[in-house]
């Protein structure tokens, strides 16, 4: 796909994707839940279907060329996924699960018992997806770890003015690149460089981040990132773990049985070399090889035109609804599009997030609502749950336009 301008026409896009040609409830389909799960080019369905139908076999196994031709190709996805997002060492540092919540739950069950203790700190945000919660609320719960968070401000952004006394004998922080409900941008490099004077390690939540940015793990300075294959035009059942070679050879393995062993005795085992240390039986094989390809349709357009497109509709979208809207509606996040991703969260008085959903999918406006993974979040709204619209480089005005339609309409059903 050649691009002549340096800007984004998502009409270049949509006959690349074969669902945004079906109609929902009679009507043109109006994606606008990417945040959850963003849809796929054919260049990825193709990829997985010519696995599966000239290539499939089990890698690192067989000695037939069938075999090797699997593995080769399970192998370069690999790296594909690691110079994505800039890892130094992509054939050793990139470590497959099955989504983002896999990658962060094989950090804590694996990092964290073998160097978290009791009376141990670790930081995390009031912003923080489940996934990059709940392992270490289990945890702590099993070591005795003490939590502390960094709030959540006014401004929708994280209030870092006591970060060097939440900071204080901290092991661990954990925070998100990208709120899934906020939208917001967090300063993680500035949060890694403070977490490392402290000698702290980072783990960085990129699920959010990694489909709509550039992403250098150099740059952001963080220890661990984790990022996920559907939300970014791959398919499901495929995660990434990216974590420094160092940290990774320390690490004991996370799941056990074949592959992830280089010996196996009565008495004990002998773990694999990394990457494989932390890939136990069969891998997701096309998923990787469907991750690959779309990475490579990403890039074919350039992470910077992506960021530059959501951008420019996330002002749009903003500026709609609140101009249309005004009072009666709430927008969570911050109003500046260069510090939010496209995923645009809001309420609206009197009428329920499920509600609003359901009567927009009435006219194939698909969003989301609902607590989004993220309750101590939510409290912090002081609501139980928010409805949101999430953008990607195949949504336009038209889908704004349409969604703004779709909410008055529900508006006067209401009887706002």
């Amino acid at each position: 796909m050649e691009m002549s301008e340096k800007r984004i026409n998502p009409d270049d896009f949509r006959r690349d994707f074969p669902i945004l040609s079906v109609k929902e409830n009679g009507k043109r389909l109006v994606y606008l839940d990417s945040a959850a799960s963003s849809q796929h080019p054919v260049k990825v369905l193709a990829a997985m279907e010519s696995y599966y139908e000239t290539s499939h076999a089990n890698v690192h196994r067989g000695v037939y060329k069938l075999a090797e031709d699997a593995t080769a190709m399970f192998e370069s996805a690999r790296v594909a996924a690691g110079r994505f997002i800039g890892a130094p060492d992509p054939a050793r540092e990139i470590i497959f699960t099955k989504n983002a919540t896999e990658s962060l739950n094989l950090v804590s069950h694996s990092w964290g018992r073998k160097n978290l203790s009791a009376g141990d700190v670790i930081v995390l945000t009031e912003m923080e997806h489940h996934a990059n919660l709940v392992p270490w609320l289990m945890l702590a719960e099993e070591k005795g770890l003490e939590l502390r968070y960094i709030p959540v401000d006014s401004e929708w952004e994280l209030d870092l003015t006591n970060l060097d006394a939440l900071l204080e004998g901290a092991k661990l922080v954990c925070v998100t690149l990208a709120s899934n409900v906020l939208g917001t941008l967090n300063p993680v490099s500035l949060i890694a460089d403070a977490a490392h004077a402290k000698g702290a390690l980072v783990v960085a939540d990129g699920a959010q981040f990694v489909p709509h940015l550039p992403c250098d793990v150099t740059e952001i300075g963080c220890d661990f990132l984790a990022y996920t294959g559907h939300k970014m035009l791959g398919p499901t059942g495929i995660g990434v773990l990216w974590a420094k070679a160092s940290i990774l050879e320390a690490m004991p393995p996370f799941l056990g049985g074949g592959e992830m062993i280089l010996d196996v005795r009565v008495d004990g085992f002998t773990p694999n070399e990394i990457p494989w240390k932390f890939e136990a039986g069969t891998p997701p094989i096309a998923e990787a090889i469907g991750l690959a390809a779309a990475i490579e349709y990403l890039q074919d357009i350039g992470m910077d035109r992506i960021r530059e497109h959501e951008m420019k509709l996330t002002r749009y979208a903003l500026g709609e609804l609140e101009g249309q809207f005004g009072e009666k509606i709430t927008v969570y996040g911050p109003p500046d599009p260069t510090k939010r991703s496209g995923a645009i969260s809001f309420s609206v008085q009197g009428v329920h997030p499920h509600d609003i959903s359901q009567v927009l999918d009435e006219d194939g406006v698909c969003i989301r609502a609902g607590h989004h993974c993220a309750k101590p979040l939510m409290r912090k709204l002081q609501t139980a749950a928010t409805a949101r619209a999430s953008l990607y480089l195949y949504n336009d005005q038209d889908d704004i336009d349409a969604l703004v339609g779709a909410l008055d309409k529900t508006l006067k059903l209401f009887s706002f």
